[in-house]
C-alpha cells in the first residue's frame, strides 16, 4: 500500500526588508513595505546603520520595559536584525587604541558600536589615539568580533582638520582628481581673440561686475545693467536718471548711455536670437514687444555665466570626475571643488581685469521688472570690479566710499547700477509674490576660524538687499533659458519642486494654533498648500519669538527640489519652468543646461545623442549629491559650532524650545547651537508628552513646554565626537 502523502507543502518565511538607521542612543528603526519597526540596541545583530537588512517582527507583546526603551519610537512593533543583506560600509573611520597584541579602532561614528580588531605588529608605527580608516575584513557576529585592515591614516585626534576629515570618510566626498584630469585642466586657455573670431560677442565695454560672498575663490556669475531705449528695433540715446529712492543723492546723476541693438551687431557671425521666448502665464513677465518697439524705455539686465563647457567637453576626463562629484562641497574649513582649481579658480572664474568667456542672458525689463525681450549667445567679458555682499549693501545704504578701491569712474557707474538693480529685484519678487511664490527668510550660521582651523565666533548670515539683488538676477535668467528650451522642444535638466502633500502642512496646524496670530489664517488653504496662504503665515510671524522656529517648520514640510529631464513646476518660485544654469562651476546640472542651449543654438555636437539619454540618470545623481553634500556642509558646521559651545561649559544662555520628546526638551540657541534638556532635569513631576500639538504637560503643575517658547538655560555638557549639548533649565 503506497505512503500517505500530504497534498500541503511548507512555505518559505518571507521577512520583512528595509534599511537600518541607528540612532545615536543605539537603538534604531527600519522602514519596510510592512511599516517601520523599531530594532532594540541589543537586537541589532552586528548590523551597521545604513545596512539593508532582514528583521524578525516580535511575536510577544512588549513589556512595560521594553515600551519604556522604545520611548523615542513612538511605540512602534519592535524586532530584531535577522541577517545583514548588504553592508553599507566597506570602511570605517575611528580612533586607533593600542591593546597588545591588537590596535582596535573605536568608530567615530557613534552609531557603529563595535570595535574592529587589527594586528598591532602590522600596524606598530600608528601611534596610540591617532585617527585611521580601517577596511572591513570580516564584521561582528555571534561567534566573531570585526577585524580589518587599516589602509589610512588621517592624523591625530587633536588635529583641527580631523574631524572635517571624519565628516568627508562618512560620507565618501571624493576629494582627489585624477592625473588626466588634473594635466586636461592645465592645458586650458582663455584665448579671448579665438572666441571673438569663433563667434563670441566683445562685451568689454560694457560695465560688468561681481558680487560674492567675502570669501569666495569662485566667481561664475557677473552682472550688467544698461539703460536701452529701442525705436523701430534700432537704438537711441537715452538720458538716463540712474536715482531711485536706495541710491546715494550724490550719484543721482544723468548719464547718456548708447548701446548695440540686441537684435544684431556687425562683424562677427552671430548667434541666433532668443526673443520673446516666453509666454503670457509666466508669473514676472515676458509679454512680446509691444512695449519696446514703441520707444519706451527699457532696462537691459545683463548675467554673464562662466562658460565652463567650453573646456569640460562631454566624455573627457574633466568631465567624468565632474559628473562623479555633481557638486562642490563647501565644508566649514575647505571647498571640495566639483572642478579642478586651475578651472574653478582661474581660466573660468570671473575675475576681474581678465577677459573671460560667458554665456550671456540679455534681458529687457521694463520698470516694473518684466522681462520684455530676452536673447542668449556665448561672449568676451571683462568684470570692472569683484564686490562682496558687504560692500554692495553699504553702496545701496548709501555709502559709496564702500567701494573706494575702485577708479573714480568705475566706482560712479557701478554704485548707480547696484542701486537701479536693487530696486529692479524687489519689483521681480513683488510680482513672483504675488504670483503665489514663497520667499523663506532664513538664517545661515557660519563659524569663523582662525589661521589653526580653531573656531572663533559664530556669523549668522540674513538676506540683505544686495544678496536679493544677485538672487533675482540669477532666477531670472534660469527661468529664460529654462523657458527657451522648453519652447524649443529641446532637451533640458530643470529644477522641479513639487507641492507639499496635505498630510505634512495638516501636522503643522496644531503647533501653529498654540500661537494667537494664526487664528486670522485660513487653515484650510493653508492644508491644501494655497501659496498665498503659506506666504502670509510666514509674515505674519515675522519678527516674533517664534518666528525662526515656525519658518523652519514650514520648510521642513515642503517637498525637496529635484533635478529632473522631464519639466515641472516650480511650487516655491512661482514658476513653470525653471532650469540651473548660472553655476556651472559648482553644479553639474547647470553644466548640462549650458551644453543643451549651445547644441540648440549652434547645431547638435557628434555625441549629442549619447548625452541625451544620460539626462535622466544625471538628474537623479545629481539630486543625490546634492542631498551628501548638504548633510556634510551641516555637519561641518555643526561640528564646530560644539567645539566652540566645548569653552561655554557652564555659561548661561537663552534659548527657544525646538523640539519635544518623551525624554526631554530640544533647545535651539541664537547661534544655531542645538542641545537637549533631559527629562529628569525638568523636575520631579511627571510631563505627558501632546505629539500632536507637541507640548510637554506637567501633571501636578501644569507647567507646559511647547515649541518657540523661550527659556533660559546652563550649558552642563559639550561634546564634540558625539555632537552633541546637554542644558539645564536656569529658573
Amino acid at each position: 500500500m503506497g505512503r500517505n502523502r500530504s497534498n500541503t507543502r511548507g512555505t518559505a518565511h518571507v521577512y520583512p526588508r528595509g534599511t537600518l538607521s541607528v540612532t545615536r542612543g543605539g537603538y534604531g528603526f527600519v522602514q519596510t513595505a510592512e511599516g517601520e519597526y523599531f530594532i532594540p540596541a541589543d537586537k541589532i545583530n552586528g548590523a551597521f546603520d545604513g545596512d539593508l537588512v532582514e528583521i524578525s517582527p516580535a511575536r510577544q507583546e512588549r513589556s512595560k520595559k521594553a515600551l519604556a526603551r522604545a520611548a523615542a519610537s513612538t511605540r512602534k512593533r519592535e524586532a530584531r536584525v535577522k541577517r545583514v543583506i548588504e553592508r553599507a560600509h566597506a570602511e570605517i573611520v575611528g580612533r586607533y587604541e593600542v591593546a597588545e597584541p591588537f590596535g582596535v579602532v573605536v568608530p567615530e561614528d557613534p552609531r557603529i558600536p563595535y570595535d574592529i580588531f587589527t594586528m598591532r605588529s602590522e600596524n606598530a608605527g600608528i601611534p596610540d589615539g591617532s585617527i585611521v580608516r580601517v577596511a572591513m575584513a570580516t564584521y561582528p557576529s555571534k561567534k566573531e568580533a570585526a577585524t580589518g585592515t587599516i589602509i589610512e591614516v588621517l592624523g591625530a585626534s587633536d588635529d583641527e582638520r580631523v574631524p572635517i576629515d571624519l565628516i568627508v570618510a562618512r560620507h565618501k566626498i571624493e576629494t582627489s582628481f585624477s592625473d588626466s584630469t588634473l594635466a586636461e585642466a592645465a592645458s586650458v586657455q582663455v584665448d579671448a581673440d579665438s572666441a571673438l573670431a569663433g563667434g563670441y560677442r566683445d562685451l568689454r565695454d560694457r560695465i560688468i561686475f561681481t558680487i560674492d560672498p567675502a570669501d569666495a575663490r569662485d566667481f561664475d556669475d557677473a552682472v550688467s545693467l544698461d539703460s536701452v531705449v529701442l525705436a523701430n528695433g534700432g537704438t537711441t540715446h537715452a538720458a538716463v536718471d540712474w536715482g531711485t529712492p536706495s541710491c546715494p543723492s550724490s550719484l543721482r546723476s544723468r548719464t547718456e548711455v548708447r548701446v548695440a541693438c540686441l537684435s544684431g551687431q556687425s562683424g562677427a557671425p552671430q548667434p541666433p536670437s532668443l526673443l520673446d521666448g516666453g509666454r503670457q502665464s509666466n508669473p514676472v513677465g515676458d509679454g512680446g514687444t509691444e512695449a519696446a518697439s514703441g520707444g519706451k524705455r527699457l532696462w537691459r539686465l545683463g548675467v554673464h555665466i562662466a562658460d565652463v563647457s567650453h573646456y569640460v567637453p562631454w566624455g573627457s576626463s574633466v568631465d567624468l570626475d565632474a559628473r562623479k562629484r555633481a557638486t562642490s562641497v563647501y565644508l566649514v574649513d575647505r571647498v571640495v571643488p566639483m572642478l579642478p582649481e586651475a578651472l574653478s579658480n582661474d581660466v573660468c572664474s570671473l575675475k576681474p581685469n581678465e577677459d573671460r568667456r560667458t554665456m550671456t542672458v540679455d534681458m529687457l525689463l521694463d520698470d516694473a521688472g518684466k522681462v520684455m525681450r530676452t536673447e542668449v549667445y556665448p561672449a568676451i567679458i571683462r568684470s570692472r570690479a569683484r564686490l562682496t555682499y558687504e560692500q554692495a549693501q553699504e553702496a545701496i545704504e548709501g555709502a559709496p566710499e564702500a567701494l573706494g578701491f575702485l577708479p573714480p569712474e568705475v566706482r560712479n557707474a557701478v554704485a548707480e547700477r547696484i542701486c537701479k538693480l536693487s530696486a529692479i529685484a524687489k519689483k521681480r519678487a513683488a510680482a513672483r509674490a504675488a504670483a503665489g511664490g514663497i520667499d523663506f527668510d532664513t538664517t545661515e550660521a557660519k563659524v569663523q576660524l582662525d589661521d589653526e582651523g580653531a573656531p572663533i565666533r559664530v556669523i549668522i548670515r540674513q538676506r540683505t538687499d544686495a544678496t536679493q539683488l544677485i538672487e533675482e538676477a540669477m532666477i531670472a535668467a534660469n527661468e529664460a533659458v529654462a523657458r527657451y528650451l522648453r519652447d524649443a522642444g529641446f532637451p533640458c535638466v530643470y529644477r522641479t519642486h513639487d507641492k507639499p502633500s496635505r498630510e505634512s502642512l495638516a501636522g503643522l496646524v496644531p503647533v501653529l494654533q498654540e500661537f494667537g496670530w494664526f487664528d486670522n489664517a485660513d487653515a484650510d488653504a493653508f492644508v491644501a498648500g494655497n501659496p498665498h496662504v503659506i506666504a502670509k503665515v510666514l509674515a505674519a510671524c515675522e519678527g516674533r519669538a517664534e518666528g525662526a522656529l515656525v519658518t523652519t517648520l514650514v520648510l521642513r514640510s515642503m517637498k525637496r527640489a529635484l533635478y529632473e529631464a522631464e519639466l515641472g513646476e516650480h511650487y516655491a518660485l512661482a514658476s513653470e519652468a525653471y532650469a540651473h544654469f548660472t553655476s556651472p562651476i559648482r553644479r553639474y546640472p547647470d553644466l548640462v543646461v549650458h551644453r543643451m542651449l549651445k547644441a540648440q543654438l549652434f547645431g547638435r555636437p557628434e555625441k549629442f545623442d549619447q548625452e541625451v539619454s544620460s539626462l535622466a540618470w544625471i538628474a537623479e545623481h545629481s539630486s543625490a549629491m546634492e542631498r551628501v553634500a548638504e548633510k556634510a556642509e551641516a555637519e561641518s558646521q555643526e561640528v564646530k559650532i560644539i567645539e566652540l559651545m566645548e569653552t561655554q561649559v557652564g555659561k548661561t544662555f537663552s534659548g527657544m524650545i525646538a523640539g519635544v520628546a518623551t525624554y526631554g526638551l530640544f533647545v535651539r540657541l541664537d547661534n544655531t547651537a542645538e542641545g537637549m534638556v533631559e527629562m529628569a532635569d525638568l523636575g520631579r513631576e511627571y510631563f505627558a508628552l501632546d505629539p500632536v500639538r507637541h507640548t510637554l504637560t506637567g501633571s501636578d503643575s501644569g507647567k507646559q513646554y511647547r515649541l518657540g517658547k523661550h527659556v533660559a538655560v546652563r550649558l552642563v555638557e559639550a561634546d564634540r565626537r558625539t555632537r552633541t549639548l546637554r542644558f539645564k533649565l536656569v529658573k
